[in-house]
C-alpha cells in the first residue's frame, strides 16, 4: 500500500516543472503545476478505499492459496513428471462420457503384449 502511494507521489514530482523560478514568473505553469497536485491528490483520495479493500482480500485468500498450493504441489509436480513435453500432445479432448484425454501426436510402441488382446490403460 506505501508503495503505491511512494510511486503516485514520485509521478507528480515528476510531473513537477523543474525550473520553479521560471515557472512563478510565467504564471500559467504554477496553475498547472497546482492542478496536477490537485489532479494526483483526488486519485489518491478515491483510490484508496479500493485499494484497502483490495489488501483485505488478499489478506483473506492468503491461507486458501497456500493450502492449495501445499496440497495440489506434489501432485501437480507428479503429473509434469509423467509428462514429458506438451508440444508432443494434441490439445485435450472430452469424451461423451466425460473423460478427458491427452491424446500423443506420434503415438510410443507397446513394450510388451498383454495376453489375450488386453490394453492396458
Amino acid at each position: 500500500m506505501r508503495q503505491i502511494h511512494l510511486t503516485l507521489a514520485a509521478v507528480v514530482m515528476a510531473t513537477l516543472p523543474l525550473h520553479a523560478q521560471e515557472a512563478e514568473s510565467d504564471g500559467g505553469f504554477s496553475l498547472m503545476e497546482e492542478g496536477a497536485k490537485l489532479f494526483f491528490r483526488g486519485i489518491m483520495e478515491e483510490m484508496e478505499p479500493t485499494l484497502d479493500d483490495l489488501q483485505g482480500f488478499a489478506d483473506e485468500m492468503q491461507p486458501a492459496l497456500r493450502s492449495f498450493v501445499d496440497e495440489m504441489g506434489p501432485a501437480l509436480a507428479e503429473l509434469l513428471g509423467k509428462i514429458d513435453d506438451l508440444s508432443a500432445y494434441h490439445p485435450p479432448e472430452m469424451l461423451p462420457n466425460g473423460d478427458i484425454v491427452l491424446r500423443r501426436k506420434i503415438p510410443l510402441e507397446p513394450s510388451e503384449e498383454l495376453p489375450d488382446g488386453e490394453i492396458e490403460l
